[in-house]
């Protein structure tokens, strides 16, 4: 499940990303086969960690299981 973080919360990604011009119709980030179409990747600080993306409008996005 994608979610995105700020400092101080943890959003759905529907409240944010239904307003993006980059997100499905469905108002969801571009996610196909384990990327994020819409952002890029940023390096994990440790294994135990969820994958951490930012898109392209400056949000932090994690992929938690």
């Amino acid at each position: 499940m994608l979610v995105i973080l700020t400092e101080e919360q943890v959003l759905s990604t529907h409240q944010v990303c239904q307003g993006c011009l980059l997100a499905t119709h469905q108002g969801l980030p571009r996610w196909h086969h384990g990327k994020l179409g819409c952002g890029h990747a940023l390096s994990k600080t440790a294994s135990e960690q969820p994958a951490l993306y930012e898109c392209k409008m400056g949000f932090r996005i994690a992929n938690i299981h």
